[in-house]
């Protein structure tokens, strides 16, 4: 499994990275790494491009021995303990930031980890998903994103597609702003109860799916007239990305704990952002309408 999951999300980093690169008709830098604990990645990301102003799609693979607090924050096999703290680690990683205000910002991942030799009851896992952060509501975009996503889970017996979007709702909250961070998607952890095969089968439609997801509502939005202060309001919502980032994302603080390679973690972040004091969006207004459903989430589907 290990190197089938390799495999899987090498080869589906190449074909979004193809699309996007279509899209900016300009080609992305990449970075291929090695750590020195074990493993390596190879990182691709598009900077301040006519669509992007920032896009990256990362692959891991990485091994070693965990710390028992990094043991913590990689989930799973919480029955292992302290014990069998050798680890393996591969997935596929993606943020994109488009500059436009009414294309949203879209989130996905994708992850297999093993502890020990990964023979042991709950030392194998998968994990994932992907979320949507729009700075302005189209409820035709959130349907439609929602919508491939339920498809997806509806086709494998181990997925249950109304957990994982509460799931996502869960996990993607600032709980000291009392809001999402977007419209949510799916997200699920520990998924380990079917067979092996059947697991990944599940992860790599949905890895599969992310460009039908996404791509239909970015050209949507990409050309879309927006205004200084719309473009205000994207930098403030990019603000309260970075927060949940560096605060609760736990990707991100298993990465800081396992001593990544700390440019691939923290690609996840927008290119600019913004905090102004004590911002609050107009009543009845776009902005204030997003503001509702982030703090109330909706079924989209």
């Amino acid at each position: 499994m290990r190197s089938v999951m390799a495999e899987m999300v090498y080869s589906i980093q190449d074909e979004i990275c193809q699309r996007l690169s279509e899209i900016e008709q300009v080609d992305y830098r990449e970075d291929e790494w090695v750590r020195e604990e074990g493993g390596g990645g190879r990182s691709r990301v598009f900077s301040d491009g006519t669509v992007f102003e920032k896009a990256g799609v990362n692959v891991s693979v990485v091994q070693g021995t965990l710390s028992p607090q990094a043991a913590k924050s990689m989930g799973g096999g919480h029955e292992l303990g302290d014990a069998d703290l050798d680890f393996f680690a591969t997935g596929l990683s993606l943020v994109l930031h488009p500059k436009n205000p009414m294309a949203p910002t879209v989130h996905a991942n994708y992850r297999y980890f093993e502890r020990g030799d990964g023979t042991k009851p709950g030392s194998w896992w998968f994990g994932g998903g992907a979320d949507l952060t729009p700075s302005y509501l189209f409820e035709e975009d959130a349907i439609h994103f929602h919508q491939v996503h339920k498809e997806v889970c509806d086709r494998h017996p181990v997925a249950d597609h109304s957990k994982f979007k509460q799931w996502c709702d869960d996990y993607f909250f600032i709980p000291h702003r009392g809001e999402r961070r977007g419209l949510g998607g799916i997200f699920f952890d520990n998924i380990n109860q079917a067979e092996q095969k059947e697991c990944f089968d599940f992860v790599k439609d949905c890895a599969a799916s992310f460009l039908d997801s996404y791509l239909p509502i970015l050209e949507k939005r990409i050309g879309m007239d927006y205004t200084p202060e719309q473009k205000t309001w994207q930098q403030i919502r990019r603000g309260r990305y970075v927060e949940f980032n560096l605060v609760y994302d736990r990707g991100t603080t298993f990465g800081l704990t396992t001593n990544g390679r700390i440019e691939s973690i923290l690609m996840s972040l927008p290119l600019t952002s913004r905090w102004e004091y004590c911002h609050d969006p107009e009543p009845d207004s776009p902005e204030s309408e997003l503001m509702h459903v982030l703090k109330n989430p909706r079924d989209w589907v």
